[in-house]
């Protein structure tokens, strides 16, 4: 019975360790950047993420506006913004300093607009993003992540990411 224990016990205490070094980190990944899948993207922008900390429902509506670049030396056609979420909007600056948008969620009361807007190479746009924390109801509280996610013809992509954590 003894021995029993001590092969049971033996072989608990491998299976355990087995599934800690299965789980460990890859020490030969290299650090994770937010913008790594889409280094080879030639929509560009500093900042890409947004935490606007704690928000009330009671204060309404907030928004950020993200810088977006054309790295490239060529002409870009924007084809699509989409949104995660329905709470989430966002609306394109045109060459001519207009607002182009809303554009939303897929599938949500409409299929999302096309965006048909070229980007130049080397042009700067801005990506004006607005949450309403007051889209889920009251049952809304809490950490929420958002996305905007640019898509070109080209098939080059950026996501911008916004944050914050809701309250009544």
């Amino acid at each position: 019975m003894k021995n029993k224990t001590i092969i049971v016990t033996a072989i608990l205490i491998l299976s355990i360790g087995g599934l800690f070094w299965w789980s460990r980190p890859d020490s030969n990944k290299a650090p994770t950047d937010p913008n790594t899948d889409l280094a080879e993207s030639a929509l560009r922008a500093l900042e890409t993420f947004y935490d606007f900390g704690r928000i009330s429902m009671r204060q309404g509506l907030v928004e950020k506006t993200f810088t977006v670049t054309n790295s490239s030396d060529r002409d870009m056609a924007l084809e699509k913004i989409t949104t995660s979420c329905m709470c989430t909007s966002a609306y394109l600056e045109t060459a001519g300093g207009k607002e182009k948008g809303p554009f939303g969620m897929i599938g949500h009361s409409e299929s999302a607009p096309r965006v048909n807007e070229t980007i130049k190479a080397g042009e700067i746009r801005k990506v004006r993003v607005v949450f309403d924390p007051n889209a889920h109801g009251p049952a809304g509280i809490g950490i929420i992540n958002r996305v905007v996610i640019l898509e070109a013809d080209s098939g080059d992509q950026l996501e911008l990411e916004i944050s914050a954590t809701v309250t009544p």
